[in-house]
């Protein structure tokens, strides 16, 4: 009997020795797992607006556009959410004073291209006029978590500044289309956070 359990020791020792090495690797990529950072919340967020046709790349350059921006700062989805719906605010003032700077600071002229192009200017200053405190309130609403109200507030945002193409053309500074842009993805990312 001393001579078979010798023979069997080899294989055990063998086995104990595998079943150890493969413990061991398993904690160690459990602790690399869990000491690993978790994504931050602006890439959790940009990677599931698919369904809202916006591309990671394009909500990373709506949200992070202003170096100033604390885009990757947002701790959790509602704060992506409230950073998005302010910008959009942000943006759409920006916009609205870029396009009144534009055509009512120039020089004056009488000419009938002129006298069409302040009333094309005034009418798009007018869509923005609504859409400034609309947006403000959309981005109290949702930093309070309200996100339903201020998911239709954005949505009609959206028309804002193709309203204003629209009707002045091309003529129209380059903010009016960072604002569509911006429009277009905090909807997508309040929309989202009201389909959770």
């Amino acid at each position: 009997m001393a001579a078979g359990s010798s023979s069997c020791s080899p294989v055990v020792l063998l086995l104990l020795l595998l079943f150890l090495a493969s413990a061991g690797a398993g904690a160690g990529e459990a602790s690399t797992t869990s000491t690993s950072a978790p994504a931050p919340a602006l890439d959790q967020v940009c990677g599931r607006l698919g369904s809202y046709y916006v591309t990671p790349s394009l909500c990373f350059s709506a949200l992070c556009a202003d170096a100033s921006a604390p885009c990757r700062a947002a701790r959790d989805a509602p704060a992506v959410a409230a950073l998005a719906a302010r910008l959009a605010a942000d943006n759409a003032t920006a916009a609205r004073d870029s396009i009144e700077a534009v055509f009512f600071t120039s020089s004056s002229s009488s000419s009938a291209t002129a006298s069409a192009t302040a009333a094309a200017a005034r009418s798009c200053l007018q869509l923005y006029a609504g859409a400034v405190p609309a947006l403000r309130w959309a981005a109290r609403a949702v930093a309070a978590g309200r996100y339903r109200g201020a998911r239709e507030v954005l949505q009609a945002a959206q028309y804002v500044a193709a309203g204003c193409e629209g009707i002045a053309g091309d003529a129209l500074p380059r903010e009016n289309d960072g604002f569509a842009d911006m429009a277009f993805v905090a909807h997508a990312v309040v929309a989202s956070m009201s389909a959770d």
